[in-house]
């Protein structure tokens, strides 16, 4: 199989800039794994690179939907699968960068998955349920399905809840495409906390919320923004004064990405087959290390 380098880690870990200096070293162009940067128009929320920060090495999967476009990991993974073997094909070595955690492993894993037309009428029922009733209803009908969902997403719950009610619960079997190294970052908890607000607090200052204000503005529905969930869930129920002050919905946003951290660590641990780089002891060098050893194997 053709090798796949990908570089994983929670918010706020550095992932991003740390896979630039390794595309860089290696020549090499970047698949992107994030949900919201496929969006155009999330470019702050988001942490989109810049194109003065891509440093001119290309990159895939963003910027490739529009608000209140349904964006489905089919989607995602068919994308990924042409832009890879679109970067293999031109004799450059791709990898892969993001934290979107299921993302990464219908890619990773090889994912099958059922690709089809959602029944509009099953889609409007299941889309007026509410969260607890949606869990209710896969704990009664797809009771597997529930250590493979994010349960605090309400679309990824509502896409299980649709498996159930149209019968497709059996187990499917993952086809990896790939060869593939998984690098993750970290950082002890407690500066990884402090780099989350200190990217808050900066986000904030270059015009987050006016980013969501435009949003709205230019079409973008409150119901698409709150699915979003973090920054842009927050900054809406701020502009539409659900908090009682700018100092309210800061803290609550900032618990909020702090808790989201703790809950992707808690996924990417699941993967036997990360391999971990300190972020505080030479991590370019580590992962150079790494990835050395795997493309000379």
């Amino acid at each position: 199989m053709e090798k796949l380098v990908v570089i994983t880690g929670t918010t706020a870990s550095g992932k991003t800039d740390i896979g630039i200096d390794l595309a860089e070293k290696y020549n090499a162009e970047i698949v992107s794994a994030d949900s919201r940067q496929v969006f155009t128009g999330l470019d702050i929320g988001s942490g989109k690179v810049t194109l003065e920060e891509t440093r001119e090495i290309p990159h895939h999967l963003i910027d490739v939907a529009k608000p209140n476009d349904f964006f489905s990991l089919v989607n995602f993974q068919k994308m990924a699968y042409e832009s890879i073997d679109d970067i293999i094909a031109r004799g450059v070595k791709p990898f892969m960068v993001g934290g979107t955690g299921l993302y990464v492993n219908a890619v990773v894993d090889g994912y099958n998955i059922k690709e089809g037309f959602p029944d509009p009428k099953l889609r409007k029922y299941v889309s007026e349920k509410s969260l607890e009733e949606l869990i209710e209803i896969l704990k009664e009908k797809f009771p597997a399905a529930l250590e493979k969902t994010d349960l605090k997403n309400k679309r990824r719950v509502e896409r299980a809840v649709e498996r159930a009610l149209t019968g497709d619960t059996k187990d499917r079997i993952n086809t990896p495409r790939y060869e593939t190294l998984v690098i993750g970052v970290t950082w002890p908890r407690d500066v990884l906390y402090q780099r989350i607000l200190e990217r808050l607090d900066r986000r904030l200052e270059i015009g987050m919320i006016k980013e969501v204000e435009d949003l709205r503005a230019n079409g973008a529905t409150d119901e698409f923004l709150y699915g979003l969930g973090l920054e842009y869930r927050y900054i809406l129920m701020y502009l539409r004064n659900e908090f009682e002050s700018f100092s309210a919905f800061h803290d609550k946003l900032f618990m909020e990405i702090r808790h989201l951290a703790k809950e992707q660590m808690t996924w990417l641990r699941k993967r036997s087959d990360i391999h971990w780089i300190d972020m505080q002891d030479d991590p370019f060098e580590s992962a150079c290390s790494l990835i050395d050893k795997f493309y000379n194997d």
